[in-house]
């Protein structure tokens, strides 16, 4: 593996880490919120949401250490889990917004 491969790798590692914590920082502020508000349902999708972002964090972990043949299948993994938890955290802030 070139070291410009090596360092395209970590960028997009540290870009979908970066990515991650953003939307962990979301959901701990929905959390809040809906504590506050004692929005059961927004609760419960938020804890489900929770569970979610440790297989991120195993997805992204992975990333570091799968080989060259698998490591673009698992990037391309990782990007539609971080997408698919991104627009839940949105669904949940707009539930916010709207009342």
């Amino acid at each position: 593996m070139s070291t410009e491969t090596t360092i395209d790798k970590h960028a997009i590692h540290d870009k979908l880490e970066a990515q991650i914590k953003t939307l962990e920082a979301k959901l701990e502020r929905l959390k809040a919120q809906a504590e506050k508000a004692k929005a059961s349902i927004e609760i419960k999708a938020i804890s489900d949401l929770r569970a979610k972002k440790h297989e991120m964090h195993q997805n992204l972990h992975d990333l570091k250490e799968v080989g060259e043949d698998k490591w673009e299948r698992a990037k391309t993994a990782l990007e539609a889990r971080i997408a698919t938890f991104e627009k839940s955290v949105h669904a949940i802030e707009l539930k916010f917004k709207a009342h």
